[in-house]
């Protein structure tokens, strides 16, 4: 498919920040976004614009029953000045898996990736220099047909902005963070839309969130809908690391979301780079294994903090248990280094991990 090209006029550009260590995570935006239209059974009139607001009827499903969906990549700048993105390929096949959850058409992986390339080249200047900085890229779609009865939509809006980011956590990779265990709320159950990137999932978990937040913690650690097993934490995969220096991964099921950074850390394993996989995980295993002394370290893992080293965990009574000294640990800070140095072009990334940002003519 061709990619028309409408560029922001100049005199409305707006310029790099000269300091990205200020700019928070995903606030910013850069000059263009990446558009294409679902109508008629197809996808048609991709196009790079002005960034913008959109014109969309009140009406619209997105608004009224939740047909929305998005993706979350990133994007840095090497040494040498190239702009790399890490692994996007594989955002635009989740989001295809998303899609088909949500019954929504999916798009042709290489449109995503191109349109994403191209989107990319036009404003690579906005990719920052820093450490632990980087272009986050945000794929969405939503319905647009303006109709009110339930049902999938027949037209649709695929889009990819970026955004220039610094750090998720203030402060980035410096110091662990508190989860609180609940068993009170819990993100999704078996057979819903858990193992998809639903705008809907997110907003369910705000009130849990702020309950946390309330409690002195950054985020939610989420067990089953029965209580029984380990499954997300917040935001991202849920870890923990046992004496041995095994990653244990909980397995996926589809009401946990298959994180990117996840699957790496199991084909690195596989690889023999580490050691990790995955385990059905019981609660009272997990809370006897961090009381023992076997569960050494633990955190989250996802696109946007990469790894979140999580140094206290608090029930929902008060209680509180340390993970091993409070402090990162090795294992985990090892791993952050050797991930965020692939990302960063400092390491060695399995081939096809990094995708260089063409420079395309206009």
């Amino acid at each position: 498919m061709t990619i028309r090209y409408e560029l922001c006029p100049e005199c409305q550009c707006k310029q790099p920040v000269a300091d990205s260590n200020n700019l928070g995570f995903g606030a910013a935006r850069t000059n263009h976004i990446f558009v294409a239209d679902y109508k008629n059974g197809e996808w048609q009139d991709a196009r790079i614009v002005p960034y913008a607001d959109f014109s969309i009827a009140p009406g619209a499903l997105c608004f009224h029953y939740g047909q929305t969906l998005f993706e979350g990549g990133k994007a840095f700048r090497h040494g040498n000045g190239d702009v790399y993105a890490f692994r996007f390929d594989k955002n635009a096949e989740r989001l295809n898996d998303s899609a088909v959850i949500l019954q929504m058409p999916p798009i042709p992986v290489e449109l995503q990736v191109e349109g994403f390339l191209r989107l990319m080249d036009l404003d690579r200047t906005f990719c920052p220099h820093e450490d632990e900085c980087s272009i986050y890229i945000r794929p969405f779609m939503f319905a647009t047909e303006d109709a009110l009865s339930i049902r999938p939509s027949v037209n649709y809006r695929y889009c990819i902005m970026l955004s220039p980011s610094g750090p998720y956590y203030p402060g980035g990779f410096s110091k662990p963070i508190k989860l609180l265990i609940s068993t009170s709320f819990h993100r999704a159950v078996s057979g819903g839309t858990g193992n998809a990137k639903a705008g809907g999932n997110y907003a369910a978990s705000m009130r849990a969130g702020d309950y946390a937040r309330s409690q002195g913690a950054a985020q939610v650690l989420y067990l089953d809908a029965s209580n029984t097993y380990i499954e997300e934490a917040g935001i991202m995969n849920h870890f923990h690391v046992l004496k041995d220096g095994t990653f244990i991964i909980p397995e996926f099921t589809n009401s946990i979301l298959k994180s990117i950074t996840s699957r790496s850390v199991l084909e690195l394993a596989a690889a023999g780079k580490i050691k990790a996989r995955q385990e059905r995980i019981l609660f009272k295993d997990f809370l006897e294994g961090l009381r023992s002394g076997e569960i050494i370290e633990a955190g989250g893992f996802g696109t946007a903090a990469v790894i979140s080293p999580a140094g206290t965990y608090i029930l929902e009574d008060g209680t509180e248990i340390t993970v091993g000294d409070g402090a990162i640990g090795k294992h985990t800070r090892a791993l952050y280094e050797m991930y965020t140095g692939m990302q960063t072009g400092k390491h060695p990334a399995p081939e096809g991990w990094l995708m260089k940002i063409p420079h395309y003519a206009k």
